[in-house]
């Protein structure tokens, strides 16, 4: 078996093929587009020199990849992270073209970052980087030509500390950056919005397959990976709907909640995090287990609605099992490709076996973060900020249609016999399909393929 040279870009190019077959097969000329589409228009890599607090050269790789601006501005956050490399940004930014595909809104797909580690650094450090990495990267982004976001290990300090760069240097304030401060171009909600879409989208497919795990009731039970800002708001929303929370992880380890997690105990989770802490720091709390180098999906013998809200390929397919046996029902990214393959295969088998399980891809799942950034590119074109009441609701409404359109590309396009309704359509093929066929159109019409 060959090894794949990009892993992660490769796994995102065979599910989106995968997913496309049926389709192909009753539109063969949108064989060329899907072969011009896989290839990003521009990668940009460069070395980026910073100094330490010892007065200390320090170098890391810094990219850009510009994935496809048929449908707008390329529009992608930036990872900061030792694990950082071509082929997950091109995975990542490849993802993105079709998520903003989804979300209604006129954003193409890219994404960026460093094998920089925020992690242990000073800020006059995170700062020293920060304007060095924007040295090279403001030749090649603007308003209205690649706007980049926060992702993992770029926060509000980073995206100011990029912001401020990037002002001196072009000397204008634009909305170059979203995720920015409120009181400086900031929009409401850009926070949670990743985290709340996850459940504004899961709501409409408990409405469809499950009411009766309806996020109202406490005896509905939620499994949640991760502790940073997705996990955080994705757990804080089920909370307030009035379900159970009964896990969030780190890279460390999970910690389970025996009576179900508080608002309170989540937002000090928060601040934890932001201080860099673990959450093997809280392994003694009352009422908390925690699990070293455990994932939360072995860990739990009944689950309804599992959320993974890490970082890619966080479910395996053995844990994909231990889900299904736990009795989980529906399955959503917060994260990015957060199931492996073999997992995703797993949970598929399971919906066409008539069992109830249902899967949302992150594309479709998780855009409500980039959805948000996009209404904060709308706001600074405006130069005005809508309140969080509007915002949400135009939150609510980009993932119900989006929904909409996944579930009908779903229904059209899986090539399955759904059993007159008995068999849920696979919310995977809509969301690829769907975002393929809007990109590619896009393409064709500006004459990228004919």
């Amino acid at each position: 078996m060959v090894k794949p040279i990009e892993p992660e870009f490769e796994q995102a190019l065979n599910e989106l093929t995968n997913s496309l077959q049926p389709f192909l097969a009753a539109n063969p000329e949108y064989t060329k587009a899907l072969e011009i589409i896989q290839i990003p228009e521009r990668v940009l890599q460069f070395r980026v020199v910073w100094e330490d607090d010892q007065g200390q050269p320090q170098v890391n790789n810094g990219f850009r990849v510009q994935y496809n601006s048929a449908l707008g501005p390329y529009k992608g956050g930036l990872r900061l992270h030792p694990s950082v490399n071509l082929s997950i940004l091109k995975f990542l930014g490849f993802e993105q073209t079709f998520k903003n595909a989804l979300t209604g809104l006129n954003m193409g797909g890219g994404k960026g970052g460093s094998d920089f580690d925020p992690k242990g650094k000073s800020d006059s450090e995170i700062r020293r980087f920060c304007n060095a990495f924007m040295m090279e990267l403001y030749r090649h982004i603007g308003k209205d030509t690649d706007v980049p976001a926060g992702d993992i290990g770029t926060g509000g300090r980073e995206i100011g500390f990029l912001f401020g760069a990037y002002k001196k240097l072009r000397n204008e304030f634009v909305g170059m950056l979203t995720g920015k401060g409120l009181h400086w171009g900031g929009s409401f909600i850009r926070p949670e919005a990743t985290g709340y879409g996850v459940i504004y989208y899961v709501e409409h497919m408990i409405a469809r397959s499950c009411p009766e795990f309806s996020l109202n009731k406490p005896s509905t039970l939620v499994a949640v990976s991760g502790s940073g800002n997705v996990a955080q708001f994705t757990a804080l929303k089920v909370i307030e709907l009035g379900a159970t929370v009964l896990s969030l992880s780190d890279s460390r380890g999970t910690l389970i909640a025996e009576e179900g997690y508080t608002k309170e105990f989540v937002q000090e989770i928060a601040k934890l995090k932001r201080g860099g802490g673990s959450l093997e720091e809280l392994a003694d709390t009352p009422g908390y287990t925690y699990h070293a180098g455990k994932r939360p999906w072995t860990l739990l013998p009944k689950v309804h609605i599992a959320l993974p809200g890490a970082t890619q390929n966080e479910v395996n397919k053995a844990e994909a099992e231990a889900l299904v046996a736990a009795g989980v029902r529906i399955v959503a990214e917060g994260s990015n490709m957060g199931c492996t393959e073999e997992a995703v295969e797993v949970f598929e088998a399971a919906r066409k076996a008539g069992k109830g399980v249902w899967y949302a891809p992150g594309k479709a799942s998780n855009c409500g973060g980039v959805a948000v950034s996009g209404l904060e590119m709308a706001q600074n074109s405006q130069r005005l900020a809508w309140t969080t009441e509007e915002v949400d609701s135009r939150l609510k409404k980009i993932m119900s249609d989006c929904f909409s359109i996944c579930y009908d590309a779903g229904a059209k396009w899986s090539g399955e016999d759904l059993q007159d309704g008995k068999i849920l359509p696979s919310l995977l093929s809509g969301a690829n399909v769907a975002g393929f066929i809007k990109v590619a159109d896009a393409m064709r019409e500006q004459g990228e393929w004919w």
